[in-house]
């Protein structure tokens, strides 16, 4: 994400108390969980050349700020192309994982890799980038970040980010969110089409996502927001407290399958001092009447029609495929929780703001989670869920089961037979080492996974780990990523696309990682 800790909201950190830290207790994998994680594989990165990615050719004279961690791979997502399903196995055979390469310790990385896979996951021989900045051969960005790529039902696949400058003044420079389609099934990558983009300081396109459209190969969605600053000389710290500072969402669709998009637009202004961030597309499936729904987290600083100050898990809707939108409809609070190593007090920058959504293809529901210290003051996974495309959600509840952990970045995934899946990265000792863990939930009856006892009856999976967290690169933080990537795998499983630090990365201070999750009875 590129505003870091520059543009997060105002924060109090507290330490645990040493009580809390006593109170920590090391979580293993389960033992008689229905489900159970395949090993892992540590996927190839990518590091760019330092000449190829020496800045100061870009703007003269000039030497951007911060430390890059050469080697250091964060932030990772996944799609599978279930237009290559296998039809014994039900396994689809191509895959791609994208990811942050050489993250910078300011914001953004010299260019963002893909992973790709031929034979579902078991190896993954093909490593390339789409060319989205001066380091992979697109525009002359100096950056770029928050990596996402999403499959049509066609095969072709289309991959989003936002490119940046950060040596100038205000926001750092230019901006732009840029789109690159593969039609090999990620093999290569096309030019960076330009969906929107800012040479003005004042403004900065940030945390965008793309979806494709399961139901038609035609239609694929960028959202986004775009923070907006009074000045050139105004401090990009002033957005917390300033009139002056908004941060509406933004969207743009293709509706030819990527042979043109139509010109960005505002589909939402929270108004003055108020932002989004986090903004992703849920499609709908046909058979309930199709429909687009945007999840992302409501930063109300000052006010907004909701009069909903603070942060706040929201969506907008869509019922003609983003023509039109509804107003927001909150979801629940958000309360902030921060994650720190428990001996030392040092912070881990997480997904702490970031809700994330999915949908369910066969019935349409809508799942969300997120980070939040309401049950035990430190930061777990919040659950909630709607059966009517956004409009009512039910109550939320605590779905990790971290026990006085801290379980934080948490991704949701619906698998084709509809089983939920919640993938987390788990602080298990005050060192700060880490685990890879997924919980699950198959709606059945009146038990739809709106209750956390719907969560119970199966242990957590333990997928991989532990990692020291303290080894991670620090990007106002210990930093791993804002988000995780879990997608299907087969009919009933999944695959979960995450980051290790050391001593499990061994080719860099981090590595990309995946498995697969499956009940005993086979994906």
């Amino acid at each position: 994400m590129r505003h870091s800790n520059r543009h997060r909201p105002a924060r109090l950190l507290v330490a645990l108390a040493a009580a809390s830290v006593a109170a920590l207790t090391t979580s293993l994998p389960a033992l008689a969980s229905s489900f159970a994680a395949s090993s892992t594989v540590q996927v190839g990165d990518h590091p760019f050349p330092a000449p190829v990615c020496n800045q100061s050719l870009i703007t003269p004279g000039t030497l951007q700020p911060g430390t890059n961690n050469l080697g250091a791979e964060v932030e990772p997502y996944v799609d599978v192309d279930r237009s290559s399903i296998d039809p014994i196995t039900g396994v689809a055979q191509n895959v791609i994982g994208v990811f942050q390469q050489d993250r910078w310790s300011n914001g953004g990385a010299h260019g963002l890799v893909t992973a790709v896979s031929h034979d579902g996951g078991a190896t993954w021989p093909v490593v390339n980038f789409a060319p989205f900045d001066v380091c992979t051969g697109g525009p002359a960005y100096e950056r770029s970040s928050d990596p996402w790529v999403s499959f049509a039902p066609s095969g072709d696949a289309y991959q989003i980010a936002i490119s940046f400058d950060v040596s100038g003044p205000a926001f750092g420079g230019p901006s732009a969110v840029l789109v690159s389609k593969s039609t090999d099934h990620g093999n290569s990558w096309g030019p960076a089409t330009t969906v929107k983009a800012d040479t003005s300081p004042n403004a900065l396109n940030d945390k965008e996502s793309i979806t494709a459209d399961p139901n038609t190969s035609n239609n694929v969605y960028a959202v986004w927001d775009r923070l907006v600053s009074p000045t050139v000389q105004a401090s990009p710290t002033g957005f917390e407290h300033a009139l002056g500072f908004r941060g509406p969402a933004w969207f743009s669709r293709t509706t030819d399958a990527g042979a043109a998009w139509e010109p960005a637009r505002m589909i939402f202004d929270p108004g003055q001092e108020n932002q989004t961030i986090g903004n992703q597309i849920v499609v709908r499936p046909s058979s309930v009447g199709g429909g687009l729904v945007d999840g992302f987290n409501l930063i109300s600083n000052f006010k907004n029609t909701n009069q909903a100050r603070g942060f706040n898990v929201a969506v907008l809707t869509s019922a003609d495929q983003g023509v039109s939108w509804s107003g927001p409809v909150i979801v629940d609070k958000l309360n902030f929780a921060p994650v720190r190593i428990p001996a030392t007090g040092a912070a881990v920058r997480t997904g702490d703001i970031i809700p994330e959504f999915a949908g369910d293809r066969s019935n349409g529901n809508v799942y969300a989670v997120w980070q939040d210290s309401r049950f035990l003051g430190h930061s777990n996974v919040a659950f909630s869920m709607s059966k009517d495309g956004g409009r009512s959600w039910s109550r939320t509840i605590r779905v990790d089961q971290a026990g006085a952990n801290q379980a934080f970045t948490p991704m949701v995934h619906v698998a084709t037979d509809g089983t939920i899946g919640v993938s987390y990265y788990e602080m298990i000792d005050a060192a700060g080492d880490t685990n890879t863990v997924l919980v699950h939930c198959h709606p059945n009856g009146a038990a739809d996974c709106s209750h956390a006892a719907d969560w119970t009856p199966d242990p957590a999976t333990f997928v991989a780990g532990p990692y020291a967290m303290t080894t991670a690169p620090r990007a106002g933080g210990f930093f791993v990523g804002d988000y995780e990537g879990l997608t299907d795998y087969g009919t009933h499983g999944f695959r979960p696309f995450f980051i290790q630090a050391r001593p499990l990365a061994t080719a860099g201070l981090t590595d990309p990682f995946t498995a697969t999750v499956c009940p005993s009875s086979g994906c």
